[in-house]
Order: C-alpha cells, then sequence, then structure tokens
C-alpha cells in the first residue's frame, strides 16, 4: 500500500508538528524535546489546575494530541508508530505540567503503556509530584481475557477528567471519576482490512469475502474472522454482543468511531444502522461518527459505550477546545418536513390518445433494447452508463404512461420533462429535463412542434454549454430538429444519424465526460447519447 511520507524515522514528528502549525495560535506548543520525547501541550497552561495527560504510540491520529486543549486533555505524550513512549518521555511531561494540584494519566490497557507510564508516575512521585493513574480497559472482543484492552473508549475518560479539571476540581475527584468512567464503558470493533505502516511491506491478512470482529487498535488480528455481508448485519452482531456486556440498566452516550479509512458515505450508513438497532433505545447521545482514535488506515469502525449518570452526562455535553473532540449530540429522530405540492391547475389529468401512446412506447422499447450497447459505447469513451441511464428513464416514463396527459401536448412535454428530471439521474436527465420542459413552454405558445422543440434544444444547449461539434447528443438534435422544422420526420431520422454518425471522426470531445478521454481512445466511436437520439427519430419516422 502508498503512503505519503519523507523519511520513515521522521513521520512522527512532522506529523505533530503539523497539528501545531494548523492549530490556532496560542493554543498548543511542544516541547524542546524533540525529537527523541515528543509531547504536545496546552501553550496557555499554568498548573493551577489538575493536569490531564494521556498518550502512547502514533498511528491513532487525532489521539492523542488532536485532544489537547481547553476542557480535555493537559498534555498528550506520543511514542513512535504503535509504540508506548519511553519512561523519560512521560515523566518529562508530568514534569512539564504537574502543580501543586497533581496530575492524572489515563492510560489505556497495554502493557508498554502500563509499564512506561506506571513507572514515570512512581518516579514522579519520588520527586514530590502528586500523580494519580487511571487505566482503560473498554475493549469486550475477548470476555474472558483477564486484562481487555484500551480502545476508543478512552476517549470517554478523556473527557470527564478534563471537564472535572477544567472546573478545578481536585486530584481525587478527578481521579475517582475517571475510575468510575473506566469501569462503565463498553467498546467492540470491526474491520474488514488490516493496516498498513509506512515503511513497511504490507500483506493483507483477510481474502476478500472476509471481516475481523473483535479488534484492537494496532493492527494486531481481530478476535474472529466474519464473513462478508450487509452493514446491517454487521452492525447487529455487535449490537447484540455490546448489550450483552453493558454494565447494568440506564441510558448511554454512544462513540461512532472511524478506525481510518472509511469513506464518510459508508460511516453514515453505519451511524443509521447502530441508531436503528436494538442499541438505539438504550442511547441518550452520539458521538460521531467520525475518526477519533484510528488504527492508521485501517477499513474499520469500532462502537463504544458509556453508562450515564447527572455528572458524566454534564461532562461530555460541556464545549472543548480542541476541534477533534466531535460533540455530544441527544438522540433524536430523523425530522421529516412536507414537500411543496404541485397546484392543482399545474397537474394536467391523464387522458388518452392511441397514437400517442404508441409512439411513446415505441421510442422507450427501443432504447431499452440499446442499453447494452450504449453502455458498451459509452465504455470506450465515457464511464459506460449511458445506456443504463437512457434506459432508467425509459422505463420511468412507460411506468407512468397511463397517468399522461396525452391529449395534452404541452402538458404530455411537461409531464416528461418531470419524470426524467426525478428518475433519470446524471447530467443527460437534467438536460432532457430541460429540453422537455422549455418545449412545453414554447408549445403552449406557438401549437409548433417543431418550433417548441427547437426552442426546447436552444435552452438546453444553453445551460449545458454543448454546441454541434462537442461530441454530445446535440450532434444528432440539432441537425434534426432543424430537418424536421424544414423538412417532416424523414429528413429529421436522417439529419440525426448523419450528426450521430459524424461523432465518429471527432477525436476530441469538448463536453461531457468524454472530454477528459485521450483522442485514441475516441477515435471512430461514436458518441452514444447522439446515437440515442438518431434511434429516437427512425422510430418516430418508422424507419428502423
Amino acid at each position: 500500500m502508498k503512503h505519503f511520507f519523507n523519511r520513515k524515522e521522521n513521520i512522527v514528528t512532522e506529523a505533530l508538528d503539523g497539528l501545531l502549525q494548523t492549530a490556532p495560535p496560542g493554543t498548543l506548543a511542544r516541547l524542546d524535546s524533540y525529537p527523541e520525547i515528543k509531547v504536545v501541550l496546552r501553550a496557555d497552561w499554568d498548573k493551577a489546575k489538575v493536569a490531564v495527560v494521556s498518550g502512547g504510540g502514533a498511528g491513532h491520529e487525532p489521539s492523542h494530541a488532536g485532544f489537547v486543549g481547553k476542557g480535555m486533555l493537559t498534555a498528550a505524550v506520543s511514542g513512535e508508530i504503535f509504540a508506548s513512549p519511553s519512561v523519560d518521555a512521560v515523566l518529562t511531561a508530568i514534569r512539564a505540567v504537574t502543580g501543586p494540584k497533581g496530575c492524572l494519566l489515563i492510560v489505556k490497557n497495554y502493557t508498554g503503556d502500563r509499564l512506561n507510564f506506571g513507572l514515570a508516575a512512581e518516579k514522579a512521585r519520588v520527586e514530590g509530584f502528586r500523580v494519580e493513574m487511571v487505566i482503560v480497559a473498554d475493549d469486550i472482543a475477548l470476555p474472558d481475557i483477564a486484562q481487555p484492552r484500551g480502545v476508543a473508549g478512552t476517549l470517554f475518560v478523556h473527557k470527564i477528567a478534563g471537564h472535572l479539571a477544567e472546573q478545578d476540581a481536585d486530584l481525587e475527584t478527578v481521579a475517582a471519576a475517571a475510575r468510575s468512567a473506566a469501569r462503565d464503558i463498553v467498546s467492540l470493533g470491526v474491520s474488514l482490512s488490516s493496516c498498513s505502516i509506512p515503511g513497511q511491506a504490507h500483506a493483507e491478512r483477510l481474502e476478500a469475502d472476509e471481516g475481523e470482529l473483535g479488534l484492537g487498535i494496532h493492527g494486531e488480528p481481530g478476535a474472529e474472522r466474519i464473513a462478508l455481508q450487509e452493514a446491517r448485519s454487521i452492525v447487529a452482531t455487535m449490537s447484540e454482543r455490546l448489550s450483552r456486556a453493558l454494565p447494568g440498566d440506564g441510558r448511554y452516550a454512544l462513540l461512532i468511531n472511524n478506525l481510518g479509512a472509511v469513506p464518510p458515505l459508508e460511516m453514515g450508513l453505519i451511524a443509521h444502522a447502530v441508531l436503528s438497532s436494538s442499541l438505539a433505545t438504550r442511547v441518550k447521545l452520539t458521538i460521531g461518527p467520525a475518526p477519533m482514535m484510528t488504527a492508521l488506515n485501517m477499513n474499520g469502525f469500532s462502537l463504544s459505550l458509556i453508562r450515564l449518570d447527572g455528572e458524566s452526562e454534564a461532562a461530555l455535553k460541556s464545549p472543548v477546545g480542541p476541534h477533534a473532540w466531535i460533540p455530544a449530540i441527544e438522540r433524536h429522530d430523523v425530522s421529516v418536513l412536507p414537500v411543496i405540492a404541485v397546484p392543482a391547475a399545474q397537474s394536467a389529468a391523464a387522458s388518452h390518445d392511441p397514437a400517442a401512446d404508441r409512439l411513446i412506447a415505441e421510442i422507450c422499447d427501443h432504447l431499452l433494447s440499446l442499453e447494452a450497447e450504449l453502455n458498451h459505447l459509452d465504455a470506450r469513451a465515457g464511464d459506460g452508463d449511458t445506456g443504463s441511464t437512457v434506459a432508467t428513464g425509459s422505463r420511468s416514463v412507460l411506468a407512468h404512461i397511463e397517468r399522461l396527459p396525452l391529449k395534452d401536448i404541452a402538458a404530455t412535454l411537461s409531464s416528461i420533462g418531470s419524470i426524467l428530471s426525478t428518475s433519470m439521474g446524471g447530467s443527460s436527465g437534467v438536460l432532457l429535463s430541460i429540453f422537455f420542459t422549455a418545449a412545453a413552454k414554447a408549445y403552449s405558445d406557438t401549437k409548433d412542434m417543431a418550433s417548441a422543440l427547437l426552442a426546447g434544444l436552444e435552452r438546453m444547449t444553453f445551460y449545458g454549454g454543448a454546441a454541434v461539434g462537442d461530441r454530445t447528443m446535440v450532434d444528432a438534435l440539432d441537425p434534426a430538429l432543424r430537418a424536421l422544422k424544414a423538412g417532416g420526420l424523414s429528413a429529421a431520422a436522417s439529419a440525426a444519424r448523419a450528426g450521430a454518425d459524424a461523432t465518429r471522426a471527432m477525436k476530441k470531445a469538448k463536453a461531457g465526460r468524454a472530454s477528459y478521454v485521450g483522442e485514441r481512445d475516441l477515435d471512430g466511436v461514436p458518441d452514444p447519447g447522439a446515437m440515442a437520439v438518431a434511434a429516437v427519430f427512425e422510430v418516430a419516422a418508422g424507419l428502423r
């Protein structure tokens, strides 16, 4: 897998400097101990309150440095990628931020973190600092393990401890609340791929149809492999296991965490699945979906829940300085507002005209028969979906044909324009909707079909920007409509076919997706939109 970096040994320090350079001035700083000791801390810290310190290996961004700021962490200590910071690094951070009120260390339950933060705490106490440590072990993937891992639920503890410290609570109060919170958190993760570390060879351990359930945040294998399945099924399994592990009754806050590489579109879908699952009735607050404690570029997500009481709810809802923290939102239903109904005067009643019915049906049926052929042409000169787009519009028109006002030509043109704008999709759907909508208005004024269709063409090309010679449907439509005005349907069909065939020799498209394609790939390939237009006129003229 490919990564953006300069030198492997500088990745973490350069990334932290990037965070500092893009943070609001006066909010964050680093100690001058780079690169061996990497500590990011609040630039405005005056040691008047309890300091809250956390950290761990890099690769979990925005954790941990991204949560340094007012209302959350006072400082974050970073190791190299997936490596615990050293004892000296943690001790240096404690010395830098701890005043008379003391310091709380929040540590994820991994051996390296426990040992290095623990020894640093002991050394700091010898030096006279008041230090407490809280260990977070929220992962439920391995229910029988004596030492569960600390994963994204740790962020709840950061937020609650940071809130109390900001309120000037004493060290005992902050530490007690953090320990209580840690006992009330459960988390579970799932992934469809393992992560890759910059500068190291990557070997994917999962098959194409596999995922992993119950994984940590350091690239370690999951507790079990699962078959690739619908997101709602994966969420249902996770929800059932989390529900069994929840510490008691009551309401919970839910953190939906992107482990690094899940697109926002899919994270939104996942959030919907979770908030429609068996967990939803127990969720009062939601945080995310967002990347908050990642595993580099892991294509997965985790769910964390914490039981709420009045104090923890207030802490989670309080505003903070770090932008990486996503504000907690009260769980709520989707708001649905009514659409504005079409005025009755604009909605023509259905009427039947056998000739119009037959013509529309024959055109749509013929376009449906061309779906594969048009897609094949478009695959060579575009994105391969012209046939499918045209077929979708044709099916929709056929589905509505019984409701069309066929005896009223202007109303029929307008109705077809509305159908295509709703169903056809893509630029073609919008352009054709403009064409039929404008033609309907012109026909109601002139009662001349050829003139009306030319008026529709003028509006379509005005908004779309294409002209004859640009290698689009206009190359067939423009000459066809001008021939229709001058000589009738047979002349229009011949002109449309000639215009469509002329696009074979056009080696440069000036509009549409084909404009991004090189001359070699366009040479000899007709424009599929123009071919569809020619087919329409040939059906209308009875020439096919």
